[in-house]
């Protein structure tokens, strides 16, 4: 699947760990088990999320679930702080029980249900990996699109744009 380039319009602002902050955050599936007629007519598939620094990659992990219609949960993983997705040097975030599981090495970094979105420290056009299904590979790569100091009022994470239509969880190759 194909990344769509960001906007060169887009001006750098400095790290804002406030849990008060709006992140603005373009979600992009990159690969994953799709059908090759789906991608020729999907050849960019993503959702924007807006979602508070006070919210856990827990919430994010959910709202991402909802905005690609996905209906079975898996065990998943957050990558901060690296070059992107796949990155061995990013910092890994993991559910509980993906620390108990032996195959995880090195050790994740933290665990999604108590690490909040601010404390990621995160900049505009940081990117990061999103993990989903150890089995299937559902690989996203997460773009920072914005983050403002003031959360406007209405009910947050949310999607705000979708690109593109979902894949089925489990394509038929048939």
């Amino acid at each position: 699947m194909a990344k769509t380039k960001k906007s060169e319009n887009v001006s750098k602002k400095a790290t804002n760990p406030s849990p008060n902050a709006l992140y603005v955050l373009e979600v992009f599936l990159i690969d994953g088990p799709i059908t090759e007629e789906f991608a020729a007519l999907n050849p960019v598939v993503s959702r924007t999320i807006e979602i508070e620094g006070n919210n856990t990659l827990q919430d994010l992990h959910k709202i991402i679930f909802k905005a690609f219609d996905r209906e079975e949960e898996h065990m998943y993983e957050f990558q901060v702080g690296g070059k992107g997705p796949q990155d061995p040097n990013a910092r890994r975030y993991c559910t509980k029980q993906a620390f108990s599981s032996s195959d995880l090495a090195p050790k994740p970094t933290g665990d999604v249900s108590s690490t909040s979105i601010a404390s990621l420290a995160l900049s505009i056009d940081d990117a990061f990996g999103y993990w989903f299904d150890f089995g299937d590979d559902w690989w996203h790569q997460i773009d920072v699109i914005s983050i403002a100091d003031i959360v406007p009022s209405g009910k947050y994470p949310k999607i705000t744009q979708r690109v593109g239509a979902s894949p089925p969880q489990y394509a038929d190759f048939e």
